[in-house]
């Protein structure tokens, strides 16, 4: 689960500790930046930094941070693998022939396109989920949850992704979520898409 450079161990100076590590993970679920004072409305590579120096003193490089958020499952992946097997075949025909729909709709409105999805971290205890929504540009925001205090998309989550200006955004959700786990009666400015998906849930 620990993310460090090549010639770095797990501890030495410029990394976390695995025990840090671990800290950090429980100091994050079911909270945003806000409650630390950090000005953001969900956790970013910039807002995780941030935490690092305030919990532990540590003024890690922001590619250190960035290795940390890509070990739990937060960099860019492609639309098939958010798919089950079964179901890879059906996302890439929605990729040409739904997407592009999407990506014109939110050109029109100034809106950023998110896709959300859900990861299990390794090796925490309790159970630790990272839900995450990365930009067709890359960026990544996301928060950490414990799976079995609730299962469903947080509605405070995709609220938060359209911000304090209440900008346009349209969410591509993947199979990590059954429909009727979605929050209902979103404003109009969020407008989720569903990723095709058999239902089955996806491999932690």
């Amino acid at each position: 689960m620990a993310a460090v450079r090549r010639g770095q161990r797990q501890g030495e100076p410029g990394t976390l500790s695995r025990e840090q590590e671990l800290e950090l993970i429980d100091a994050l679920r079911g909270v945003h930046p806000d409650a630390f004072g950090l000005d953001e409305e969900l956790w970013t590579r910039q807002s995780l930094h941030a935490l690092i120096q305030q919990q532990f003193g540590l003024s890690l490089d922001l590619g250190i941070v960035g290795a940390y958020l890509r070990a739990w499952g937060l960099g860019p992946r492609e639309p098939r693998e958010r798919a089950c097997g079964l179901c890879v075949g059906a996302v890439e025909r929605w990729v040409r022939s739904e997407y592009p729909a999407i990506t014109r709709a939110a050109q029109e409105h100034l809106a950023e396109v998110y896709w959300i999805g859900r990861i299990r971290l390794r090796g925490t205890m309790p159970a630790a989920d990272v839900i995450s929504a990365i930009s067709a540009r890359g960026r990544v925001r996301f928060m950490i949850t414990t799976p079995s205090v609730d299962p469903r998309l947080p509605r405070d989550f995709v609220l938060r992704l359209s911000g304090a200006e209440q900008r346009t955004v349209h969410l591509i959700v993947d199979g990590s979520w059954a429909r009727n786990e979605w929050p209902r009666r979103l404003p109009r400015r969020i407008v989720p898409h569903p990723l095709p998906s058999c239902g089955r849930a996806l491999a932690p």
